[in-house]
């Protein structure tokens, strides 16, 4: 899929990506920057959009561990599934709500996230959230990328701490909330 074909879809679905640009690579580096994700063993990815969070990703991964994005638009899992043939990146075209049944117990992490919280339902994001802080082992994060300073009161309902961070080398500029 060309990068016109992805802005489009990105454009007609904005319900589902919430945005209106994918994610700069500053802002990228940002988020992954509170990470170590060289020795990390399972990650996932909520909202894989266009690969730009999960180039960063794999362009750190060892060859080791094994990296889930999840994503719901079919258009942006088939360009996924070409741009990262690797065999320990999984791309799901299912919702993050389903984060459990992909994991078989395992724990994970770090579980990145550039949901568009604000445009889902308050019982999907119960259930993301729910099941993200229960899939991360003692040491895991639930990192996410948001364009509101609001959302951290949401956060702070799952997570005891959350660690704002803010970065306008994006457009539009972003918050960047580390959770565990």
């Amino acid at each position: 899929m060309s990068k016109s074909d992805l802005w489009l879809e990105l454009s007609s679905n904005l319900s589902t990506t919430g945005a209106l640009t994918f994610s700069s690579k500053a802002l990228v580096n940002k988020m992954l920057s509170y990470t170590d994700i060289e020795k990390a063993n399972l990650i996932v990815e909520l909202g894989g959009g266009d690969g730009s969070i999960t180039q960063g990703i794999s362009d750190r991964l060892s060859p080791n561990a094994e990296l889930l994005v999840f994503e719901i638009n079919r258009s942006f899992c088939d360009a996924m599934e070409k741009q990262f043939p690797m065999s320990n990146v999984r791309i799901i075209c299912d919702s993050a709500e389903n984060l459990e049944q992909y994991l078989n117990g395992r724990k994970v992490d770090y579980v990145l996230s550039s949901l568009p919280f604000s445009l889902i339902s308050k019982e999907a994001t119960d259930q993301i959230l729910i099941h993200s802080k229960n899939s991360l082992n003692g040491k895991g994060k639930f990192i996410q990328i948001c364009y509101s300073f609001l959302l951290k009161k949401l956060f702070g309902k799952y997570f005891p701490n959350v660690e704002t961070k803010f970065t306008i080398r994006n457009l539009p500029p972003a918050f960047v909330m580390i959770c565990n």
